[in-house]
């Protein structure tokens, strides 16, 4: 029997921002999204990360929002709800620019830590596309990759607690696309990264 031929995994860090702990009730107020590198069956190759980008500010969904996550983002409701792109028109450019970036792959969307980011973004892509250009389960939490490759438990894991080579000197700014970007960098480290065994 024939080998199964595996379609090489195209990592894309996305990194979004909103004004609540959930999507439905409160709003995802801007994604940014980065070209993070490409892995076969072989190796990783990791990529330029501002070579190939998307971002996108939108209008909010609901009225509802926390003042404390809004703070967060620094983005202005009023502006977005005169200015921010309609939802169901920013997530279908995304799409088609997922698809195009990842022509012979598969895109897997990863974040730092996926879960916040993945639960508003396909939530987003489901409600406003009707489909994930990623699947159901494309994506890959980058905290869970360190934690398993430094043999940590997962709640033990912060970005202080990592060897500072594997960090991105770029600033961790809470603007969506700078975020995506520096992540991606991280998340490229953590590829190539060995950690050295524990003595004995």
């Amino acid at each position: 029997m024939a080998a199964r031929r595996i379609k090489p995994s195209l990592y894309i860090s996305v990194d979004i921002e909103a004004d609540g702990p959930i999507p439905g009730p409160y709003s995802m107020l801007s994604f940014g999204a980065a070209v993070a590198g490409i892995q076969d069956a072989d190796s990783f190759t990791a990529a330029d990360p501002e070579e190939h980008t998307f971002y996108r500010e939108l209008r909010p969904i609901s009225g509802e929002f926390v003042p404390e996550a809004l703070a967060v983002s620094g983005l202005d409701r009023e502006r977005l709800e005169r200015e921010g792109i309609e939802p169901a028109v920013a997530l279908a450019e995304f799409t088609g620019w997922v698809r195009e970036v990842s022509a012979g792959a598969q895109p897997v969307m990863c974040g730092y830590p996926a879960s916040y980011d993945w639960m508003f973004l396909y939530w987003y892509l489901i409600r406003f596309t009707g489909a994930s250009p990623f699947g159901h389960s494309g994506c890959l939490d980058m905290k869970t990759l360190y934690a398993t490759k430094a043999g940590l438990p997962l709640r033990a894991v912060a970005k202080g607690t990592m060897p500072r080579e594997l960090l991105s000197r770029r600033r961790h700014t809470h603007h969506a696309l700078d975020d995506a970007i520096e992540q991606a960098e991280l998340f490229a480290n953590l590829m190539a990264w060995s950690p050295v065994p524990s003595a004995p």
